[in-house]
């Protein structure tokens, strides 16, 4: 049995923007796959091999690395090759690999936005948990309403780790998450 629900997305384009350059782009993606709720606490646990047993919370307080290695983890779980080759300290992307991976940042907007335009594809309210909600821990996945593409939690609840580099020339080697959290208020767009 797999371990993730996964919805599969159209070839599409997606527009992003680097605020710093003031500079926008288009981006043409290929048909690709991606998870319809957040990693949960449960599912790390059981394929990290963790003691406890976890819940429907989505994990949090995982580094960019440790999220790779739990893409490793969960392929070689189900026979698929891993997308990630460490290597002398660096991690390489096997573009080519059948197992899970992160997706970079334009695919994680173009699933995000689900065909919609501006920062929300619906009320915040009805699609994320923010502070407005007054939670001290994020909430059990999926119990939001999802999006055109079926996917839940994609704008709060938590952050998600992309593949790509941030702002190399601002961020050094720190790496893209999207999303928005729990405890994050409101963007004012």
């Amino acid at each position: 049995m797999p371990t993730f629900d996964l919805r599969p997305l159209s070839a599409g384009q997606v527009e992003l923007h680097d605020a710093r350059r003031k500079r926008r782009w288009t981006v043409d993606l290929e048909p690709f796959e991606i998870g319809a709720i957040s990693v949960t606490t449960a599912q790390y646990a059981q394929l990290m091999g963790q003691i406890e047993t976890g819940s429907q919370a989505p994990l949090v307080d995982i580094n960019w690395l440790e999220a790779i290695k739990f893409c490793n983890a969960a392929s070689m779980n189900e026979g698929l090759a891993p997308a990630y080759i460490f290597e002398a300290g660096e991690v390489s992307w096997q573009t080519n690999a059948s197992g899970y991976r992160l997706p970079t940042e334009a695919e994680w907007e173009y699933a995000c936005r689900a065909g919609t335009v501006g920062p929300h594809y619906g009320p915040l309210d009805a699609i994320g948990w923010t502070a407005d909600d007054k939670l001290e821990n994020p909430k059990e996945v999926g119990q939001k309403l999802p999006n055109a593409f079926g996917l839940h939690d994609t704008l709060g609840n938590v952050w998600e780790w992309c593949w790509d580099l941030l702002d190399p020339a601002r961020y050094d080697d720190y790496r893209v998450f999207r999303g928005g959290g729990f405890a994050d208020k409101r963007s004012r767009q």
